[in-house]
């Protein structure tokens, strides 16, 4: 079978694009910068069309000979007209699908059965009125919470649970939803590829349980082994319920906002026999919660939202930034001899972030990052999704990855961290003069004179926390 997959960067895509292949089809993954995507996916049977569906011409070249597409597109955490940008990305989606011989679409969309909805999930039903309009069958999966290693809410939960041992939290921990674990996610959204029976039509996709968000936090605390007691209160509005749910957990702002909006209206499905059709076995959500923690403890996270452009408003073209510029910049340059051996070096400059540390100064990285989260950035809470691998387009930390090329011994990152500027860190381990040796540069492109009082106000922490970095990170008798 032939696949066309949009989103295929996405959490969602992430995790299906494998199984497809498992069953042996033949994918066309559509993203909006194939190198990101290329730096992880090199399968024979994966061609990649390079589409972004909000700016798309009549001269974009779409393949015409697929079975099945499925719509993985969301802008959940974008600002302000996030639901015109969706309904657009459909429209444009559904001009061209219409070209070809596609049989079937499937959408992956949110429980709406609420008479009064919030924005987000208003957009989410909009989209599927768009996609249904067009002469293709839609097939439509309403999910509410997907709880796995790496899903949006499941990490949140996990930084309020781990981080706060008392919680004073506001009164929409008593709405009730129906979490369903992406496992049975991705089952459903492959079991029902060109099922007649489902086409037209849209089910509601959930675990056995029916929970308030407040139950999950204190059994996902069950399965931590942890105690945690919580408190919740009336008087906390949908702002301040969103600064709460920012400052504590590695959530964007914009994306707290709707996650709170959201999280006053309930989700849970009408009854349907789907997952007995399909042969699904439905996780509870202990076992959902247990299992994404299996996957983390082995390393084996396959997608975070995290690394979702769109869940920080990130630049769908920050990828092009991969050129550091050379003029009307300033530079801190640093080089070190490797004196052991290179790949020692290089699996430090791999790790490096996250629970690891920043080798040297980790409490002035914590201090920048508690800064920039007080003045609306991401801050370091985001951390990797592996300790030891890397790729381009992943967050790391404040940092966005561009160019993580381990054959040729380099490392990009790009600042995602509130500045008057742009700004580059990069590691490059060179050969020369038979001598290998590790260049470590911070670039800063200011803007105007603020990026340059920016700059000289920052300069001596930069003296010694890039020279202890560097010295540790070939410094290899240091832990």
């Amino acid at each position: 079978m032939k696949i066309l997959v949009t989103g295929a960067n996405g959490y969602i895509g992430q995790r299906l694009i494998p199984v497809l292949l498992e069953q042996g089809h033949e994918l066309f993954c559509c993203v909006r910068n194939r190198k990101r995507f290329e730096a992880e996916h090199t399968h024979e049977r994966i061609g990649i069309i390079e589409i972004d569906f909000l700016e798309t011409t009549d001269n974009q070249a779409f393949p015409t000979d697929i079975d099945v597409a499925f719509y993985l597109i969301h802008s959940m955490s974008s600002k302000g007209d996030f639901a015109e940008k969706e309904a657009r990305a459909a429209e444009n989606f559904i001009r061209f699908l219409q070209k070809t011989n596609c049989r079937q679409t499937i959408y992956l969309s949110g429980i709406v059965n609420e008479d009064e909805l919030s924005d987000h999930l208003s957009s989410r039903f909009n989209v599927e009125k768009i996609l249904r309009s067009g002469k293709i069958p839609c097939t439509v999966l309403r999910a509410g919470i997907i709880v796995g290693s790496g899903s949006a809410s499941f990490e949140i939960i996990r930084d309020l649970v781990e981080k706060l041992p008392v919680m004073v939290a506001p009164k929409w921990l008593n709405t009730l939803c129906q979490p369903i674990a992406i496992r049975n996610v991705i089952q459903f959204l492959a079991g029902v590829m060109l099922r007649e029976e489902t086409f037209g039509k849209d089910f509601d996709i959930g675990g056995p349980e029916v929970l308030s968000y407040r139950k999950m936090l204190l059994e996902f605390a069950a399965v931590r082994k942890l105690r945690r007691y919580i408190f919740t209160v009336p008087v906390m509005t949908p702002k301040l319920s969103s600064y709460w749910l920012y400052f504590i957990t590695s959530t964007s702002y914009p994306l707290a906002i709707n996650l709170v909006d959201s999280m006053k209206v309930n989700v849970i499905c009408r009854p349907n026999s789907l997952d007995k059709d399909l042969g699904i076995k439905l996780l509870i959500y202990r076992e959902a919660v247990e299992l994404a923690f299996r996957r983390i403890e082995q390393n084996v996270v396959i997608s975070s939202w995290k690394d979702a452009f769109s869940s920080f408003d990130t630049n769908p073209r920050l990828m092009e930034f991969v050129e550091v510029p050379k003029y009307g910049c300033f530079k801190d340059f640093k080089k070190r001899d490797v004196t052991g051996r290179v790949d020692d070096v290089l699996d430090r400059i791999w790790s490096i972030g996250g629970t690891t540390g920043w080798y040297y100064g980790n409490f002035l990285w914590k201090i920048r990052g508690y800064l920039d989260k007080a003045i609306g950035g991401v801050g370091l809470r985001r951390g990797r999704t592996n300790p030891d691998k890397i790729f381009a387009g992943d967050s790391l930390d404040f940092w966005r990855v561009l160019v993580a090329d381990r054959k040729n011994r380099r490392l990009l990152l790009f600042a995602e961290m509130k500045l008057p500027g742009e700004a580059w860190l990069e590691f490059k381990i060179i050969e020369k003069n038979g001598r290998w040796e590790l260049h470590q540069t911070a670039t800063f492109r200011p803007w105007g004179v603020w990026g340059r009082v920016y700059w000289f106000g920052v300069l001596p922490f930069h003296f010694f926390v890039f020279n202890g970095m560097i010295d540790n990170l070939t410094n290899l008798d240091k832990s």
